[in-house]
């Protein structure tokens, strides 16, 4: 609330020390309740019935429903539950949150909640705040893998504040611009206040054509990285390292790339997870009152139907009876077992493997949902890119054919992680760091199952996004895609990594129907990985390619 004229100040709410957040809390509870009073008696001498929180108040109301409900400190919860209650005293209507919890697919119930977390997840949790100025519901979904939200949070935060090629505002102005090739308003409306934090020019968020022609010319780059990869060659990036005032340095690039990459597959997480809008930004609160059943007509609109309908079976499907669930979960272990098996038997020779590779590659192509699923509904954010018809293709359409990539010419391990570290210093490690951890991540549970060893699984999971970007490893038998991942869940996938704003609750629900949500959130944390790791390696390839 009008932090410019300097009554309020949020930045004290972050700190780690219970002091300096009371005297914040302090200042921000005067500065709130005193414009709230001038409002409620300017109301009262015009003869009107309920004052409306105006003159930037909303916005302040909006971000401390935001921390009575998500922050870490309980000082910080119970303190802006009585700002807010001291100003609904007033007579002014304070917001209430629309949906439940951080997911729209996952019940709240099942999802950690703020406050009752353990001592671990309370540490995690009291980081991400501090970094982050709020605890996201990105963050709480996560969470379901502490290891792995750990070295996300940790990469995240080298990447947007820890001292780089770029500035601070290019940083999160390149976020937006990865985020909306999706459609992501929700990563959107974070990195428009991170970017206006940070000093950014607020005449960049009307259009890409008002951002300085260096980032403009990063538009192409940064279509091709979210849908189309394979295409990138060394000619752009040698189109970007070479033009006169507006040229990228290659240490600046590397950033940006990595960037680039990182939020185009944190868009496929956030579709995938059905993340909801937080709480103080668009979609996430409202001002006017509940209807007696608990929503209204206004919330409908934002996209909230009520909690009954958003966790209820999908519409129109077919009841599942836990039985054939479980006989699903008996199945796909058996069909480990028997591959397991078959591997000790006997090996593929390198043309059939070559073979089985081409023929997965070939039918991925016709792995598509329905044409009448509906896309997550966002607010328009195309202004923050070119080209909006620009979209995935699949690489062999129309008979036009791109080599496979073959990882034993480049691979992160060999190539990737000793270009990024060279010339971004650190990022290559938390890079190669958060890439381990997700292919190795593992309970060994499955569903209700427990001392399973799901390597198989999680590589063939791993290889089919990679296979979906024509990326091949000589050593794998891609005969193993098909046995293990039915047709339900490779729609998912690939709606996930190539055209996430199109994911739905239906098909979130309709693969795996007997695992945990725990273990559909791991796959997305699998997709996010590879996904990232497909685009990198296509984009540092076109990289050494122009550097030698």
């Amino acid at each position: 609330m009008e932090e410019r004229e300097g009554e309020v100040r949020w930045d004290g709410l972050c700190s780690r020390d219970a002091a300096a957040r009371a005297a914040a809390l302090d200042t921000i509870g005067q500065a709130v309740l005193r414009r709230a009073e001038s409002i409620a008696s300017g109301a009262a001498a015009d003869g009107l019935p309920v004052p409306a929180a105006r003159d930037g108040l909303g916005e302040a109301l909006a971000r401390l429903l935001m921390l009575s409900k998500r922050c870490p400190f309980p000082d910080v919860r119970e303190k802006s539950e009585a700002i807010l209650s001291g100003v609904q005293e007033l007579g002014i209507r304070i917001p209430r949150p629309l949906g439940h919890g951080p997911s729209r697919f996952i019940p709240e119930k099942e999802t950690i909640q703020v406050g009752k977390e353990e001592a671990t997840m309370h540490t995690l949790f009291a980081e991400s705040f501090a970094t982050l100025g709020r605890l996201d519901n990105v963050t709480l979904v996560m969470v379901f893998h502490p290891q792995y939200l750990e070295s996300f949070l940790k990469t995240q935060h080298y990447l947007l504040q820890m001292d780089g090629p770029l500035p601070l505002h290019y940083r999160h102005y390149i976020g937006i611009m990865a985020a909306a090739r999706h459609q992501c308003s929700y990563l959107v409306n974070l990195h428009v206040n991170d970017f206006l934090h940070v000093g950014g020019d607020p005449k960049w968020l009307n259009g890409l054509e008002n951002a300085p022609q260096k980032l403009q010319n990063l538009g192409e780059l940064n279509k091709m990285l979210a849908h189309r990869p394979w295409l990138i060659t060394k000619e752009h990036i040698e189109q970007l390292l070479k033009t006169e005032e507006n040229s990228w340095s290659l240490a600046e690039l590397i950033h940006a790339v990595v960037l680039l990459t990182h939020y185009h597959s944190l868009a496929s997480f956030t579709f995938g997870c059905g993340i909801s809008p937080e709480i103080d930004c668009e979609g996430g609160h409202t001002f006017r009152p509940p209807s007696v059943s608990n929503y209204c007509i206004c919330d409908i609109t934002n996209g909230y139907h009520g909690v009954d309908e958003i966790h209820a079976s999908p519409a129109g499907s077919i009841p599942v009876s836990s039985t054939e669930s479980v006989c699903e979960v008996e199945a796909l272990m058996e069909k480990m077992k028997q591959l397991q098996e078959c591997r000790d038997e006997e090996e593929a020779s390198q043309e059939e493997m070559a073979t089985r590779f081409e023929r997965e590659k070939r039918e991925s192509m016709f792995v598509c949902s329905s044409e009448d699923e509906e896309s997550a509904a966002t607010r328009d954010v195309s202004r923050h890119f070119e080209d909006t018809s620009y979209g995935y293709k699949d690489f062999s359409r129309h008979g036009m054919h791109v080599p496979t990539f073959r990882v034993q010419d480049y691979s992160w391990e060999d190539h990737g992680y000793s270009l990024v570290n060279r010339l971004y210093p650190d990022v290559g490690q938390l890079l190669d760091e958060k890439f381990h951890i997700a292919y190795n991540l593992t309970y060994n549970t499955m569903a209700m199952h427990k001392d399973v060893d799901t390597s198989m699984l999680r590589r063939a999971i791993w290889n089919y996004i990679h296979c979906m970007f024509g990326i091949r490893y000589d050593d794998y038998d891609y005969g193993e895609i098909n046995q293990l991942l039915d047709r339900s869940f490779k729609v998912y996938i690939k709606t996930v990594v190539c055209t996430p704003e199109k994911t739905t609750k239906r098909m979130y629900d309709s693969f795996w129907r007997q695992f945990e949500h725990s273990e559909k959130v791991h796959v997305n944390l699998l997709l996010v990985e590879a996904r990232m790791q497909a685009e990198l390696l296509y984009a540092l390839r076109a990289i050494t390619r122009y550097m030698t």
